[in-house]
């Protein structure tokens, strides 16, 4: 049976049931059909490596794929970011643990795209949950044209309690630089 959470009056009891929810589709059982993977679900888009790198044991991943609408959840409020005609790609940037694989979460990351020397996007990667990419930080990019583009992230420390073997990693901003080249499509 079908639980609708109205978002936006958090009782305690609201908040439980929620969490109760999500807890329950996340572990597969009886998942509320609300919570479930609509059937109309999109197939995950194709993605191209832009670059790689390692950071005291967090593993880097920056990757472009096809511009997408996509909703920002402020606790109280859904606020919609559509995709544009200018739109070039949709930059997704995942951080996970490279022992174990696991997203790291509650860090922030900032992506600054030059060509040449000119700064031509400038702008935070919103934390995103994907059914197919899964947590990772991402926003649309337009870019001026085509030709070769500098993309610098600044990954900023993850704010969370964390367990010893994370209490000394991870605590001063990082940054890292790939070159890539962007061809629109025609």
């Amino acid at each position: 049976m079908a639980r609708t959470i109205r978002i936006g009056a958090f009782t305690p009891a609201g908040v439980a049931a929620l969490a109760s929810a999500l807890a329950l589709a996340l572990v597969g059982g009886g998942a509320s059909p609300a919570l479930a993977a609509p059937s109309s679900m999109p197939m995950p888009m194709p993605m191209t490596p832009l670059g790689t790198a390692t950071w005291q044991g967090m593993r880097i991943l920056a990757m472009r794929g096809s511009p997408v609408t996509f909703g920002v959840f402020t606790g109280t409020q859904m606020r919609i970011v559509k995709k544009t005609k200018k739109d070039s790609f949709h930059l997704m940037v995942k951080l996970t643990d490279v022992h174990t694989n696991v997203p790291i979460p509650y860090a922030s990351v900032w992506a600054t795209i030059r060509r040449g020397s000119k700064i031509v996007f400038d702008e935070r990667q919103w934390p995103m949950l994907s059914a197919y990419m899964g947590v990772h930080y991402g926003n649309n990019v337009a870019l001026p044209g085509p030709g070769t583009y500098t993309l610098t992230l600044l990954i900023g420390p993850p704010q969370v309690a964390r367990h010893p073997e994370y209490m000394h990693v991870w605590l001063k901003p990082h940054r890292v630089v790939f070159a890539f080249e962007w061809k629109p499509r025609k």
